[in-house]
C-alpha cells in the first residue's frame, strides 16, 4: 500500500495493493495496524454506504460538536471527491483538495475530523463506502455551499442533481466561529 500525504495536514491518499488472477481481484480495504502506522490514530466506529446515480452532487457536509474523520473508497463508479479544511487555526483553513476516485484505481482518501466532505458522480451507478470515526448525528450537521466562490472548487458538473438543503448551505463568509467544527 502506498500512502501519500497531501498539502492539507492529515489528509492521506492510499493506493491499495491488489491481487488479481483469472478468477478476479482481491484487495484489503482496511487493516487497523497499517492505517495506524500511516497516521490514522482515530478509531473507526461506523461504516456507511452511499449509492448515487450519475450527475449527483452531495455536500459539503461536516459535524460541528462531533466532527467525523472519514476513509472513503469507491467500490463502483467514479467520483470527484472534495474535502475542505474547516479546522479553525489550521494553516490551510478554507483550502480544499479534489481528487478523482474510480473503482479501477483502488484508491482511498482519508479526511480527518474537521474537514467538510462532498462529491459529485460520473457513472450511471456510483457506490461509495466510508469508514467513520464518529457516529452520524443529524442535529449536529453543518454545511458549506458547494458553489462558494471563495473555495474555488472546480466542480465538473454545471447542473448537478442536488438536495435542496445542500444547495442552500451558507457560504464560508456567512458562517460564525461557532458554526465550524470543534476539533481538539
Amino acid at each position: 500500500m502506498k500512502v501519500t500525504k497531501c498539502e492539507i495536514d492529515g489528509i492521506l491518499i492510499f493506493d491499495l495493493d491488489t491481487f488479481a488472477d483469472g478468477r478476479g481481484l482481491f484487495l484489503e480495504t482496511y487493516q487497523k495496524e497499517r492505517y495506524y502506522e500511516a497516521g490514522i490514530v482515530e478509531n473507526f466506529i461506523q461504516d456507511n454506504r452511499s449509492i448515487s446515480e450519475k450527475n449527483v452532487l452531495r455536500g459539503l457536509h461536516y459535524q460541528v460538536l462531533k466532527p467525523i474523520g472519514q476513509l472513503i473508497y469507491v467500490a463502483r463508479g467514479s467520483i470527484l471527491d472534495v474535502g475542505v479544511d474547516l479546522r479553525q487555526g489550521s494553516k490551510t483553513f478554507g483550502e480544499h483538495i479534489a481528487i478523482n476516485l474510480h473503482e479501477d484505481d483502488h484508491r482511498q482518501i482519508y479526511l480527518p475530523p474537521g474537514i467538510a466532505h462532498g462529491f459529485c458522480t460520473f457513472e450511471e451507478i456510483n457506490e461509495i463506502h466510508y469508514k467513520c470515526t464518529e457516529y452520524y448525528y443529524p442535529d449536529d450537521e453543518g454545511g458549506v455551499n458547494w458553489q462558494d466562490e471563495a473555495l474555488a472548487i472546480d466542480w465538473p458538473l454545471k447542473d448537478p442533481k442536488i438536495k435542496d438543503r445542500d444547495d442552500a448551505f451558507p457560504r464560508m463568509s456567512e458562517l460564525r466561529s461557532s458554526d465550524f467544527p470543534i476539533v481538539s
